[in-house]
C-alpha cells in the first residue's frame, strides 16, 4: 500500500480549523457537565429520597443508552418534540453535558463520600450550614482526591467529539472527510484526523498531569 499525503498538504489549514470547534463543543460541554454533575451528586446524597431517585434514574438512563443515540434524538427529533430544529453545533454541546452530566455525577459523588466524615461531623458542630460546609470544605478536598479521573472523563469527551460529523459539526473528522471526499482518498486524511486527536489528547493527558502534581504540591 503506498500512502501519498502530498496532495493533503493544501488541505491542511481546513482540517486543522476543526480543531478550535472540537475545543469549543469539549470545552462548553465539559464545563456544563461538570455543573450537571456536581447538582446531581448532591442529589445522590440528599436525605430527600425523591431527587436522589431522579438523579439516579437520569444517571442510570444517560450511561445506560450510547451517546450517539443521544446526540441523534436531541438533533433529529428536537422538530417533533419542540417543533424547532436545534442547530447542530447547540445538539452536540447539549448531548455531550447532559451525557458528561451524568458520568460525573458517579465520580464526584464517590469523591464526596471518600472525604473524612470527621470533617462533614466538625463542620456541624460549630453551626456551618450544610451548603456552606459543602461548597467551602467538603467539595474542594473531594475536587483534590478526583482530579485524574475527571481529567479521564474530559480526554474520554474530546475523542467522543469525533461523533458530531454525523449530524454535520464542522468538526475535525468532517473536515477530513470532506477532503478524504475531494481526491477520492480517505485513508490518508482519516490518518491526518487521527494524529490531530492523538495530539490533543497526549496535551491534554500531560496538562492534566501537571496540574495533579502542582495540586501535590500544594500539600
Amino acid at each position: 500500500m503506498n500512502l501519498d499525503f502530498t496532495p493533503f498538504i493544501p488541505s491542511m489549514p481546513y482540517i486543522l480549523k476543526g480543531i478550535l470547534v472540537t475545543l469549543q463543543i469539549v470545552l462548553l460541554a465539559g464545563v456544563l457537565g461538570f455543573v450537571l454533575g456536581i447538582i446531581l451528586s448532591l442529589f445522590k446524597i440528599s436525605s430527600i429520597k425523591i431527587l436522589s431517585w431522579v438523579a439516579n434514574v437520569y444517571t442510570s438512563i444517560f450511561r445506560g443508552t450510547p451517546l450517539v443515540l443521544q446526540l441523534m434524538l436531541i438533533y433529529y427529533g428536537s422538530p417533533q418534540v419542540i417543533g424547532y430544529q436545534i442547530e447542530p453545533y447547540t445538539a452536540a454541546i447539549l448531548s455531550f453535558a447532559l451525557n458528561s452530566g451524568a458520568y460525573i455525577s458517579e465520580i464526584i459523588r464517590a469523591g464526596i463520600l471518600a472525604v473524612d466524615k470527621g470533617q462533614q461531623e466538625a463542620a456541624m458542630a460549630l453551626g456551618v450550614p450544610y451548603g456552606k460546609m459543602m461548597w467551602d470544605i467538603i467539595l474542594p478536598q473531594a475536587l483534590k482526591n478526583i482530579l485524574p479521573a475527571l481529567m479521564n472523563e474530559f480526554i474520554s469527551l474530546t475523542k467522543e467529539s469525533a461523533i458530531v460529523t454525523t449530524i454535520g459539526v464542522m468538526d475535525i473528522m468532517r473536515r477530513s472527510y470532506q477532503v478524504g471526499a475531494e481526491n477520492y482518498s480517505f485513508f490518508e486524511p482519516l490518518l491526518i484526523a487521527g494524529l490531530i486527536y492523538y495530539l490533543m489528547v497526549i496535551t491534554l493527558t500531560f496538562l492534566g498531569k501537571a496540574l495533579e502534581g502542582r495540586m501535590r504540591r500544594s500539600d
